[in-house]
């Protein structure tokens, strides 16, 4: 079953600190509750993360996932390239300026390899949307007022 989740929200930081932030790739369990673990395989010839690991609890179900990170000056975006429970996954952050702050819209688009009922799948989804818009801000923030 495939699920698509999109979320447009405001931070009152720059983006050069929501772009530090994102780049952070092993600082992710601390702001991203389904994120458990997170580690760099490889980099860029640029020293952005290339390869990534990352072990995610979302709905009652663990996945160890491991993605391929493309970056630009204004977005972060993610493909699947191997997992255990889905067969895809695409993520992308896109990042604006907007006055003193920034402006950030999230796509996340997943298909599961298992069938699961709706309500689990919606519930994951949300989580995953509160968790773009929450946890990045609050981590935003509090980095940006440092």
């Amino acid at each position: 079953m495939a699920v698509s989740a999109k979320i447009d929200f405001d931070v009152a930081a720059p983006p050069s600190v929501v772009m530090e932030v994102l780049l952070d790739i092993e600082s992710l369990p601390d702001w991203s509750g389904p994120h458990k673990e997170a580690q760099i395989l490889s980099t860029n010839d640029d020293g952005t993360p290339d390869q990534v690991r990352v072990v995610v609890t979302a709905a009652g179900i663990s996945d160890e996932q491991t993605l391929s990170y493309t970056w630009t000056d204004n977005s972060c975006t993610w493909d699947l390239v191997e997992a255990n429970q889905l067969s895809e996954q695409h993520g992308v952050y896109t990042i604006t300026p907007k006055g003193d702050g920034t402006h950030i819209e999230f796509t996340l688009d997943v298909e599961l390899k298992i069938k699961l009922p709706g309500l689990i799948v919606k519930r994951a989804q949300k989580m995953a949307v509160d968790t773009a818009r929450k946890g990045l801000t609050a981590e935003v923030e509090r980095r940006a007022a440092d």
